[in-house]
C-alpha cells in the first residue's frame, strides 16, 4: 500500500520546504532513496520522480550509494523550475499540480509522522488466499490420498 494522495502530498511538501532546516536534511536524503513505488498518485509519483533526479549528485560508475544535493540554491532552483515550468516535470503535469511545493505541511508533520510514513510506504496488503474450485480441491486430495508414505521408495516396496 503506498501512500495516499494527501500524505503524498504531505511529504512532497517536507521535501521542498525543510530543505534548509539541518534537522529535516538527513531525513529528506533517506526519502529521496526510496523506491517511487511508495507514492500511489501517479502525478505526485511523476514530481516524486523529478525531484529524485533533479537533487541526485553525480555519482561515478562503482557501487557508492546515491548522494543528494539537499539545500540551498541547487534545491531552490530545482523546485522553482518545477514550479515556472511543470512540463518539465511531465507533460500531463499542471501548474495546480505543483503548485503547493515549497509550502510547509504544517506543525503536525514532526518525527512520529515521518516514520509512519515509512511504514505506509512499504507497507503491503496481505494477500488473501485465493479460494481454489472443488473439483481442483479434490484433485489434490487424492493425489494425496496416492502418494507413497514418505522414506519409501519403489525399491522398497514388495510387489
Amino acid at each position: 500500500m503506498a501512500l495516499d494522495l494527501d500524505s503524498g502530498r504531505k511529504a512532497l511538501q517536507l521535501l521542498t520546504s525543510r530543505y534548509d532546516d539541518r534537522h529535516w536534511r538527513r531525513k529528506i536524503e533517506k526519502t529521496l532513496g526510496l523506491p517511487a513505488t511508495g507514492v500511489g498518485d501517479e502525478v505526485q509519483r511523476a514530481i516524486f520522480q523529478y525531484l529524485k533526479h533533479g537533487l541526485k549528485a553525480y555519482k561515478s560508475r562503482r557501487a557508492d550509494p546515491d548522494s543528494w544535493i539537499v539545500g540551498g540554491y541547487a534545491t531552490k532552483e530545482v523546485i522553482d523550475r518545477a514550479k515556472f515550468d511543470p512540463t518539465a516535470v511531465g507533460p500531463s503535469i499542471t501548474k495546480e499540480d505543483v503548485g503547493y511545493l515549497g509550502e510547509d505541511p504544517g506543525t503536525d508533520i514532526d518525527e512520529t509522522w515521518w516514520e509512519d510514513m515509512l511504514v505506509q510506504w512499504f507497507d503491503e496488503p496481505d494477500a488473501e488466499p485465493q479460494p481454489q474450485d472443488e473439483g481442483e480441491a479434490e484433485a489434490e486430495e487424492q493425489k494425496e490420498d496416492t502418494a507413497p508414505a514418505p522414506g519409501t521408495e519403489k525399491s522398497d516396496v514388495i510387489t
